[in-house]
């Protein structure tokens, strides 16, 4: 019995990408097969309740001398072991990622990136049965929700 593989996309190391419901728009992003869940950087994150459910507001400094307030439905708290080794407990979101033509929901964790090049990271989650990743070169999706204005 054979089976046809499945059709992906091959992305870079670094991919623009786009959070449509949060309103982020042409987000530089490191693509990373090391990292299982994928990271957002987020500060002054606050919790409140929205019908019923646990939201999150936080701020996203996506790009340079932007920051912008979003709010998210509260997925959940996980552990999450950084690239240091180090564990620490992150509020996940669950939001939708439009990266290339593709367009899904993805969980991310909130984290400080502040110390790191990239404000987002794309775990191995995110990339499972939609994208193959060639390490040695960046940028190779086209740029998803091209028609609308970067944010600024």
């Amino acid at each position: 019995m054979s089976s046809r593989p499945l059709s992906k996309d091959v992305c870079g190391w670094r991919e623009i990408v786009s959070l449509p419901e949060l309103g982020v728009l042409h987000l530089q992003a490191k693509v990373d097969t090391g990292a299982r869940t994928s990271s957002l950087h987020a500060t002054d994150i606050e919790l409140f309740e929205r019908g019923g459910e646990e939201w999150a507001r936080f701020t996203i400094d996506a790009v340079e001398d932007h920051h912008q307030i979003v709010e998210a439905p509260r997925v959940a708290h996980r552990m999450i072991t950084s690239s240091n080794g180090e564990s620490q407990e992150r509020l996940i979101i669950k939001t939708e990622l439009a990266m290339g033509n593709h367009s899904f929901r993805a969980e991310f964790s909130l984290a400080d990136r502040s110390d790191m090049v990239f404000p987002m990271l794309i775990g191995r989650t995110s990339l499972r049965k939609r994208f193959l990743v060639d390490s040695a070169r960046s940028f190779l999706l086209p740029d998803p929700l091209r028609s609308q204005d970067p944010i600024r």
